[in-house]
C-alpha cells in the first residue's frame, strides 16, 4: 500500500464524516490518535469536544436547539490504563466494559452493528491503542452490507509495531452523497508529523469549511505516557 498525503485526501473530499487517524511520529516516539466530526444537518453541526477526564465528550453548543441526542452525543475517546479507545459513537462505552471483562476489542464489537439511520446506515469506526513502552493498534468497522440492513459486515485491522512516520485513516463516509456510501478497504495509509501542533493544524484547515464540526488530536509518549491534547470547535 502507497503511503498518501492525508492533507491531500481530506481537501479532495468534502465529506469524508467521521475519521480516525492513528500512527506513530517521524521521530518513533509518539503514539497519535485524532478523530474528527463532521455534519450536513443542523442537529450534527450543533456540536463541540469537551475533556472529560483522560477522555473527551460532545455536547450541544446550544442545547435550546438539540432535537435528537441518540446518535451525537456520545464519548469518542476514553482510557483504560494502557488502552485508548477512540470511536465515532457510544460503542466506546461497549469497548471500554468489554475490556474490563477480559474481551478483545473484536469480541467487545461483536454486540454492536452499523448505526440504524436509514438510508446511510452509518459504519462504526473505533480504534484502540495500546501503549506501554512498546506500541501496537487496531481498527474496526462495522458497516452495511452495500445498504442492506439485515446484514453486516466485520472488519478488524491490527498494526503491531507500526513504523515510524506511517498511520493509518478510516472513516465513515467514501464522499457525500443521498445515501451516503459507507467506507470501502482497507484503513488508508497516511504519513504522521512530529508536531502536535502543526498535524492539528493541517487536519483542521484540510477539513471542509462547511462541514467540520470538532477534532480532537492526541500525542502520547511511547515510553512514559505522558500526553498533550488539542481539542478545536467550530462552535466556540
Amino acid at each position: 500500500m502507497n503511503l498518501i498525503s492525508l492533507k491531500d485526501d481530506l481537501k479532495n473530499n468534502c465529506y469524508p464524516g467521521r475519521g480516525i487517524v492513528i500512527g506513530r511520529t517521524p521521530d518513533g516516539t509518539k503514539a497519535v490518535s485524532a478523530y474528527f466530526i463532521m455534519g450536513r444537518s443542523e442537529n450534527s453541526r450543533n456540536r463541540v469536544f469537551v475533556e472529560d477526564g483522560e477522555g473527551i465528550r460532545t455536547q450541544a453548543f446550544d442545547p435550546a436547539r438539540l432535537t435528537d441526542p441518540s446518535l451525537i452525543i456520545y464519548a469518542p475517546v476514553r482510557v483504560l490504563g494502557n488502552e485508548t479507545i477512540v470511536t465515532n459513537g457510544d460503542q466506546t462505552d461497549t469497548v471500554y466494559e468489554g475490556l474490563t471483562k477480559g474481551l478483545t476489542f473484536e469480541q467487545s464489537l461483536r454486540s454492536r452493528r452499523f448505526e440504524p439511520d436509514c438510508p446511510n446506515y452509518t459504519p462504526r469506526i473505533s480504534g484502540l491503542l495500546h501503549v506501554d513502552g512498546g506500541f501496537y493498534y487496531a481498527m474496526s468497522i462495522l458497516k452495511s452490507n452495500h445498504g442492506n440492513p439485515d446484514s453486516c459486515n466485520r472488519y478488524t485491522f491490527t498494526y503491531e509495531n507500526p513504523a515510524a512516520g506511517e498511520g493509518h485513516f478510516i472513516h465513515t463516509y467514501l464522499h457525500d452523497g443521498n445515501p451516503l456510501k459507507s467506507f470501502e478497504g482497507e484503513p488508508r495509509l497516511v504519513g504522521m508529523d512530529d508536531d502536535i501542533d502543526t498535524f492539528t493544524k493541517m487536519i483542521w484547515e484540510s477539513l471542509n469549511e462547511e462541514n467540520k464540526v470538532s477534532l480532537f488530536v492526541r500525542y502520547m509518549d511511547i515510553k512514559t505516557r505522558s500526553y498533550e491534547t488539542r481539542i478545536v470547535n467550530k462552535n466556540q
